[in-house]
């Protein structure tokens, strides 16, 4: 198996098994000393350490498929990690073998005219939308850490980000994967031109945690960039305001790019640091919300907006003026984990999915004011 967690302790790798891929990455790039196995014994959440035996770092597509082979000749359970993002602990490789694929940043092509790209797996996201963007195409889905995660662990974990409430997660933007499985043997999922029959083995690798295989590239969907991108900031006096007020957004018809909400602590976690983005801090909560798309209409878009806002109780909404000043609301809104820092050594996050008319309902539940838990 390619990811085997606590139940693969007994797997010692053998002094042979260490000079085979030495020989294939070359010995800088396969890692013992325990000093050095510190940096991969947590991913986004440091509180949860396990720390791999081994750490293997292939620098082309071939070193890639060399590695596993190896490994599965001498039946020694991996576990692939792109940059450690990620904060569920799916690229951490508890006293077995781990395979490092932030080497392997190669785009290899990009389809204007069909809109999509061919990537290896340790293609940082931003890069990609960066290489794009003079095409005038993006990589939309974009998690918070898209400064630093790969698109490999993207569809590790099935990554999505704020503007997912438009554009979908990694799956919907994932075309085609060449993989290599645990037994060393390379397969195609999913279709390059999204015309793929039978079982949707694609949708069963996206977000598998490595444990299906190792992507060796990965054909992803491109999206032109929105013509005009309108910016909002609602601040309110309670959070049970700010809830409703999503709904009712959606209710009116309007599908934002993004629309996301933080409570107290997290603002002033946020505007403490060197995160800060101007979000008032006497504010119960905040709400951002984001409108792309062509020209027109979308100020229509915003006005209803703003109206629906105050309607349940804003006390007050602006737009942003120009791209830097969207950028800095949304680096509050990205850098949050990071701010938390400040308070707490460590954070338990939960994805939870909750049906939009009952957050007003659960929200006030679990947004206790900020303490100290470490």
């Amino acid at each position: 198996m390619a990811d085997a967690r606590p139940a693969a302790l007994a797997h010692e790798v053998s002094r042979e098994l260490v000079h085979e891929l030495a020989g294939i990455t070359g010995a800088n790039h396969v890692i013992e000393q325990a000093s050095r196995l510190i940096a991969y014994a947590s991913d986004g959440l440091p509180g949860h350490h396990a720390v791999p035996q081994l750490a293997v770092l292939p620098g082309t597509r071939e070193e890639l498929v060399a590695v596993v082979r190896a490994l599965a000749r001498a039946k020694v359970p991996f576990v692939p990690r792109g940059a450690g993002t990620g904060l569920s602990g799916g690229a951490l490789a508890e006293g077995i073998v781990l395979i490092g694929l932030n080497r392997l940043k190669k785009i290899i092509h990009l389809d204007a005219d069909n809109r999509r790209a061919v990537v290896e797996p340790g293609v940082v996201n931003a890069t990609l939308s960066r290489v794009a963007a003079p095409l005038g195409l993006q990589y939309a889905p974009d998690p918070s850490s898209q400064a630093a995660c790969t698109l490999g662990g993207n569809a590790a974990e099935n990554a999505g980000g704020p503007h997912c409430l438009k554009y979908g997660v990694t799956l919907n933007h994932v075309l085609q994967a060449t993989v290599i499985l645990p037994d060393g043997e390379i397969v195609v999922l999913g279709d390059a031109d999204g015309e793929c029959e039978g079982i949707d083995l694609l949708g069963a690798f996206i977000g598998s945690e490595g444990c299906f295989g190792v992507a060796l590239d990965l054909t992803v969907r491109l999206v032109p960039l929105p013509q005009l991108v309108i910016t909002q900031l609602a601040d309110f006096t309670s959070v049970d305001a700010a809830a409703r007020a999503t709904s009712a957004i959606i209710a009116a018809g309007i599908l934002p790019a993004a629309l996301e909400l933080m409570d107290q602590p997290t603002i002033r976690a946020v505007e403490a640091s060197v995160y800060a983005a101007g979000y008032p801090v006497d504010a119960a909560a905040v709400l951002l919300v984001e409108h792309d798309g062509a020209v027109p209409g979308l100020d229509d878009d915003a006005r209803a907006c703003d109206e629906i806002l105050r309607a349940c109780g804003a006390r007050q909404v602006t737009t942003a003026t120009d791209a830097a000043e969207r950028a800095r609301l949304w680096q509050g809104r990205k850098k949050a984990f990071g701010a938390m820092g400040r308070i707490a050594s460590h954070l338990m996050v939960q994805d939870a999915v909750v049906p939009r008319t009952k957050l007003a309902e659960l929200l006030p539940r679990s947004t206790p004011s900020a303490r100290r838990t470490d």
